[in-house]
């Protein structure tokens, strides 16, 4: 009973930043959800080896990233995806500062979108984006740098074409 009612435990702590993670790395709410909904399903038919991780959640977030994009359907889908701007702005609660940082975060690197959204998005450290990335800190530390500084121009034309049709 015990390893059931630890991973209900682990389900109710972190299924939701799961799915925002991986909703902000693939633009796609329901592909985040089967997303999580399959490393969830992993994690408990070896529950006995990812209790024991460093940190469960890192490594169910791990596998609900690689199931989103590890498909060539799914790479598809988010190419077309981004052609016709992936975002669906009529969604109820989504801001336009929202869509517009999902808009920004579609545009840049797999890798740069990784990093800014594990570090910016879900509070991890520096080493902690390299260990979970599997890449040396100042790897991380470009990706961030690049990513950042991509969005932040991203961002200002954004806003700049906004303030100049409204």
């Amino acid at each position: 009973m015990r390893d059931a009612e630890e991973f209900d435990a682990l389900y109710a702590a972190c299924a939701g930043r799961v799915v925002g993670h991986v909703y902000a790395l693939t633009g796609n709410r329901a592909e985040a959800e089967d997303a999580v909904a399959e490393a969830f399903m992993r994690a408990w038919q070896r529950w006995r080896t990812v209790r024991e991780a460093d940190s469960p959640e890192a490594w169910v977030r791990r596998v609900a990233s690689r199931i989103a994009v590890s498909s060539w359907r799914k790479t598809f889908n988010r190419i077309r995806a981004h052609r016709r701007a992936a975002v669906d702005q009529s969604l109820p609660g989504l801001s336009e500062d929202h869509v517009a940082l999902l808009q920004a975060l579609q545009r840049l690197s797999a890798n740069e979108r990784r990093a800014i959204v594990l570090h910016h998005l879900n509070d991890l450290s520096v080493a902690d984006v390299a260990a979970e990335m599997q890449a040396p800190v100042g790897t991380v530390k470009t990706y961030l740098a690049r990513g950042r500084r991509a969005m932040a121009g991203l961002l200002t034309d954004a806003h700049q074409e906004e303030t100049s049709h409204g």
